[in-house]
């Protein structure tokens, strides 16, 4: 009898395209009245969105291949009354659900009014991201949105 000399048994996936969705609550965003160090600055999101795109770079293993960050898709709510103060009110509550944002329509499924649509371009198993096509409709956002590509 033949003895399987192995370290583990790992499962093969050729090619795995993955899709993370994440928030950040404009209230708690703002921290404590009392305490101004708490808030999320700025630079605090500019910080995060350099983590997200380059935390593959730095967690390298042969047992999961070459991973990446294939784009970065972020919506900010800014509201869209004339008032200052308003806006400032409106992009707070946000101007759009979640769902209506993160949604996207694929080759499986089908959203109509979906603001990123990701299908591939090949009859077969996907081997690479050349595989896929990421389509950003930008005339679809709400009104209030931006979307942000950094």
């Amino acid at each position: 009898m033949a003895l399987l000399r192995t370290m583990g048994r790992k499962a093969l996936i050729p090619y795995g395209l993955y899709v993370a969705k994440g928030f950040i609550s404009a209230h708690l965003a703002q921290g404590e009245k009392d305490n101004e160090k708490a808030a999320f600055s700025g630079e605090d999101l500019n910080n995060l969105l350099a983590a997200l795109k380059g935390m593959w770079d730095h967690d390298r293993s042969a047992s999961k291949g070459v991973m990446s960050c294939r784009g970065l898709y972020v919506f900010r709510h800014v509201g869209t009354d004339t008032d200052p103060v308003q806006r400032v009110r409106q992009a707070m509550l946000g101007c759009a659900p979640a769902q209506r944002l993160l949604d996207f329509g694929t080759h499986h499924r089908e959203i109509a009014d979906s603001i990123i649509d990701i299908r591939k371009t090949i009859a077969g198993s996907p081997r690479s991201f050349a595989d896929y096509v990421v389509t950003v409709h930008r005339d679809r956002l709400p009104a209030g949105v931006e979307l942000l590509e950094p």
